[in-house]
């Protein structure tokens, strides 16, 4: 027979199993769902993957070292480098012809460029120092400096954003040219080396991966990789001079939604839509 203290005993017991069980269950619970939540996220971070569809091909200068491009005001603008033949262009989008140009005396490299206010920002590649340019008459207005390397250019419409080759892109105050914030680009948790030639699309930054034919369409508030632009083949092999020849300008129209893109001393420009690869 059984005393009441063994009874009470017993059930103490018990109800320290049942707890016991219960919490063992809940946590095996949670890591399911931790463990699916995250499997959800990261496909979610996954990137999707875009091809290009060809609206329209125009002639572009075969001999321009494309380092930015830039649509403003119904106006095609172009940087190229190389020293001693690096320039800031006026383009005529139907036919390819400049129609202004104002020379950069080597060593200056040109390098990514934008409009904003009415004026034209453009880097450079190692002096570490950028122009501005009346965007009307191409007037040099002033000069602003900014550390490390100067590769692609744009703006937010309040802020200037430069890439410098490497993950990072960096955020300045247009007026004081001060770094106000910067973001690293990631894939995923790899980081996103190269980024060249910029342009801001649609609250997105999108921007040409030197030495490759693809282009990452990035969140700029989280530096996460929203999307790919794959444009491999869009240059056929025949139009190609050499190594050199890479994809190198983005361009986007916002009144229209039209985009363009070309390359370092590529023979065409191509306004593309963005659409799933097949």
């Amino acid at each position: 027979m059984k005393t009441p203290s063994h009874g009470r005993s017993t059930r103490r017991q018990a109800r320290r199993l049942a707890f016991a069980a219960a919490a063992f269950g809940a946590l095996l619970v949670l890591g399911i769902c931790l463990q699916l939540g995250g499997s959800g996220a990261a496909l979610r971070d996954k990137p999707k993957i875009y091809c290009p569809r060809v609206v329209r091909t125009y002639p572009h200068d075969p001999a321009a070292f494309t380092q930015g491009l830039v649509y403003a005001n119904g106006v095609l603008y172009e940087s190229t480098g190389l020293e001693g033949r690096s320039s800031l262009r006026r383009i005529d989008l139907a036919s390819g012809r400049v129609e202004r140009i104002r020379e950069l005396a080597a060593p200056h490299f040109a390098e990514g460029l934008t409009v904003l206010d009415g004026k034209i920002f453009q880097l450079t590649w190692r002096s570490q120092v950028g122009f501005i340019y009346d965007q009307a008459t191409f007037q040099l207005l002033g000069t602003f400096p900014y550390a490390g390397e100067g590769w692609g250019l744009t703006q937010d419409g309040t802020r200037l954003i430069i890439s410098d080759g490497s993950a990072t892109l960096y955020f300045l105050d247009p007026e004081t040219y001060r770094r106000v914030s910067q973001v690293q680009v990631r894939d995923g948790s790899r980081p996103v080396t190269r980024l060249n030639e910029l342009e801001f699309i649609e609250g997105r930054v999108y921007a040409n991966v030197w030495m490759t034919e693809r282009i990452a369409i990035i969140d700029p508030a989280t530096g996460l990789v929203e999307a790919w632009l794959d444009l491999h083949g869009l240059l056929r092999p025949e139009d190609r001079r050499g190594a050199e020849d890479v994809l190198n300008g983005i361009a986007f129209d916002a009144a229209s939604g039209r985009i363009w893109v070309t390359g370092k001393l590529w023979p065409k420009l191509f306004e593309i839509e963005r659409v799933p690869c097949p």
